[in-house]
């Protein structure tokens, strides 16, 4: 119950803290970011294994769409950062944190615990709010939860993206990657799993607990979108280069 209680009252602030810049609709919105980012597919990178690319968006590595406009995955620049490097299981440094604030971001999530509470979790400027939370999705709980976020963010086309990141991007940006392709894209359980590990650096062999929930997930009847709604988010699967 405490932890039910503590997650409205943080869904309560991510709602009423609308981004400052106001779109007219939903595809406004990814119109704006996919014309920013310059990524059509899921295998396009912003940012790259070293976090160097979209240089306002430093701090960040391995950075990919999710749903255009919506959500982001990828890991935390810190054992390639050029100024402030530090062991690589660390949340995002604070360059990589304001980058994404002063993107438009509202939400940056942290999919593993170790040495989170070393980090900030409000950040501000002038006109934006972004908050850091974790939450893993190893679980139906926290799957609603991080689902309920990405839902509000289709609905109510003034609410900025979402940031999801382990340490590489690779594994566990991965495995919320492919839930929320399979509740808000329509990818099946296999091509969710193919997804997955076509974006692990070729290190997908392992991780049997990752490819067992993969394959048990089951969209939640809630947060279903609409068929047109899809085709403005969802991105293409792979580029061929």
């Amino acid at each position: 119950m405490k932890r039910l209680f503590l997650f409205t009252i943080i869904c309560f602030f991510f709602v009423s803290n609308l981004y400052s810049k106001q779109y007219e609709s939903l595809e406004d919105k990814v119109n704006y970011y996919k014309e920013r980012y310059k990524v059509n597919c899921l295998n396009e990178k912003i940012t790259n294994n070293f976090g160097n690319g979209f240089e306002e968006l430093y701090g960040t590595r391995n950075m990919k769409p999710i749903l255009h406009g919506i959500a982001y995955r990828g890991g935390a620049n810190n054992f390639y950062h050029k100024t402030n490097k530090r062991n690589n299981h660390n949340p995002l440094p604070e360059d990589g944190l304001n980058n994404l604030l002063n993107e438009g971001f509202s939400v940056a999530i942290y999919l593993y615990g170790t040495n989170f509470s070393t980090a900030k979790k409000i950040l501000t400027n002038e006109e934006d709010t972004l908050r850091y939370i974790q939450n893993s999705g190893m679980s139906k709980e926290t799957q609603r939860e991080m689902l309920s976020l990405v839902y509000d963010r289709i609905k109510n086309h003034n609410l900025g993206p979402i940031y999801l990141h382990c340490w590489n991007g690779w594994h566990q940006s991965g495995f919320v990657s492919a839930i929320m392709l399979m509740q808000f894209c329509d990818f099946s359980n296999q091509k969710a799993r193919l997804y997955w590990e076509q974006n692990t650096d070729g290190d997908y062999k392992k991780f049997q607990n990752i490819k067992t929930m993969i394959a048990n997930f089951k969209p939640f009847k809630e947060f279903e979108i609409s068929k047109e709604e899809q085709d403005i988010i969802c991105p293409c699967m792979e580029k061929n280069d």
